[in-house]
């Protein structure tokens, strides 16, 4: 069997056991939604009865699951116990804005990552080198959500002057597109910020370890005694050789800040899948939930799967593997 099939195979198994093992994670934890929604609508027990059967939660579990795949295979998500709405249409509307959020921030991390690691790993050995690598792991060792509270503080309390919730200003009335731009990228500055200050020293490391090992090649000792300067055996030759990482690392980052972006989007109430997901377990929604921890499990393997053959495509040695 083809490595590409065989790989392919295991990503739609795997797929599966997140499915199964994703609809009995949330039916069996403590609590009942359908009692919750009594409580504060104060329902009697016909009434009980009959939104637990308009759910669909009266079969046995095993049943439920059944009719679960079935919808699934029909694109159906459910519906929410608590928006009252179809959950693809919810689903959908966070995970346009959580993407808004992980393209900007991750093109932030990756250019700035890079240019930040060649810098440190051309200068090996150097106080600039020693002192860039040690702030990178300052940042890095930092929670996520405590520089996002760090930075509320300083923007939303003492500064002031830039957006520390939602996407948009409520309320704003836009006389053109591009003002509704605008007014996105002021609510972008702080939750991007917050990643990159955290994530940024993933790239710094990669790339100025990548760029070390590069530089300790022959072809490169070769090129320093052909009399060519630092800077064009950096940028022009060690550079591109040492991107061959740091392309892998940034697929497996996305996937990676698909679940991490859950901690930012709720510092900053931003309306994503992460806002979403949080607001979901309060609410014991089971349908959202599935659908949250599907789409983002989905998205992880199939990153690590694209991961994969990115890394062939540029080094033919591992296709042959």
């Amino acid at each position: 069997m083809p490595p590409l099939l065989r790989r392919f195979l295991v990503l739609c198994a795997s797929i599966f056991a997140i499915v199964t093992f994703n609809f009995f994670l949330f039916h069996v934890i403590p609590g009942d939604p359908i009692r919750l929604i009594a409580r504060s609508q104060r329902l009697s027990p016909e009434q009980v009865a009959k939104l637990r059967e308009a759910y669909g939660l009266d079969g046995s579990i095993f049943s439920q699951y059944l009719t679960y795949l079935k919808n699934l295979a029909h694109g159906d998500l459910g519906y929410s116990f608590a928006l009252h709405e179809n959950v693809g249409d919810i689903v959908g509307r966070a995970l346009v804005n959580t993407l808004i959020l992980l393209t900007v921030s991750t093109t932030v991390v990756v250019l700035l990552g890079i240019a930040i690691g060649v810098f440190a790993g051309s200068r090996q050995g150097s106080k600039s080198d020693s002192a860039t690598v040690v702030t990178s792991l300052v940042f890095w060792s930092l929670p996520t959500f405590w520089v996002g509270m760090l930075l509320v503080f300083i923007f939303g309390v003492w500064l002031g002057g830039l957006p520390i919730s939602g996407i948009t200003t409520p309320n704003a009335e836009y006389q053109n597109y591009f003002q509704y731009i605008a007014d996105i990228a002021r609510h972008l500055i702080l939750p991007t910020l917050t990643l990159a200050l955290v994530d940024i020293a993933f790239f710094v490391i990669i790339t100025r370890t990548s760029l070390i090992e590069v530089m300790s090649e022959d072809y490169m000792l070769t090129a320093r005694g052909k009399g060519l300067s630092q800077r064009t055996m950096v940028w022009k030759h060690a550079t591109r050789n040492a991107l061959l990482p740091v392309v892998t690392a940034s697929v497996l980052y996305i996937s990676a800040l698909v679940a991490g972006a859950i901690q930012v989007e709720v510092v900053f109430s931003w309306p994503g899948m992460g806002l979403l997901t949080y607001n979901s377990v309060l609410a014991r929604d089971y349908p959202t939930l599935e659908a949250c921890f599907l789409i983002i499990s989905v998205a992880v393997l199939v990153a690590n799967f694209i991961a994969d053959l990115v890394y062939r495509r540029l080094d033919p040695r591992v296709a042959v593997a």
